[in-house]
């Protein structure tokens, strides 16, 4: 009688357990979410070999560029690596979800508002970019919202490993929850 019923309390506990798994799961899921209202558009991609630029300093080019101060970047790829060009237009009130990317991603509103959370900042600051400004995104995880009445669009070019297919990986927000 007695190991009847602690068969029988195990396969309850079992039960609960795989219930448990099974909500814990679905809400990660649903707080993970694909983008809502985002329609992405391919433009091109191309693959770049090695290579490494960099600009002349500031202080030189003053000299040479009638007192105007220059450019100061680098940029290096090893081995190679591909750039992937989209356009992502926003309904109003829409969402891409929080996501990461395999590397960075330059993102150039060319109509209306889109605002950024970042996913590592516990104050929730958002980042508002309006047509005409860019936002770099170093791929460690943020959410892009149009939190405006009107439609926006932005085009980005994203760095990934030549060949790479996977341009983003939804995840949990940290800091940041919205009604999504």
């Amino acid at each position: 009688m007695k190991k009847m019923m602690s068969e029988k309390a195990m396969k309850w506990t079992i039960r609960f357990l795989c219930l448990f798994f099974v909500a814990a799961v679905s809400t990660t899921i649903t707080l993970a979410g694909p983008p809502q209202g985002v329609t992405a558009t391919l433009i091109g991609r191309a693959t770049y070999g090695r290579f490494k630029v960099k600009t002349a300093p500031p202080e030189s080019e003053g000299e040479h560029n009638n007192g105007q101060v220059g450019l100061d970047f680098m940029a290096q790829a090893k081995p190679g690596m591909d750039m992937v060009v989209r356009t992502f237009d926003y309904l109003p009130g829409s969402t891409t979800g929080w996501h990461t990317h395999p590397g960075p991603v330059f993102i150039n509103v060319i109509s209306g508002t889109v605002t950024f959370y970042e996913l590592d900042d516990p104050t929730c600051t958002p980042k508002v970019v309006t047509a005409g400004q860019g936002y770099v995104d170093t791929g460690h995880g943020h959410i892009g919202r149009n939190e405006t009445g009107l439609p926006a669009k932005d085009v980005t070019i994203s760095i990934v490993a030549v060949g790479e297919t996977q341009l983003r990986q939804n995840i949990q927000g940290k800091y940041c929850f919205f009604n999504e």
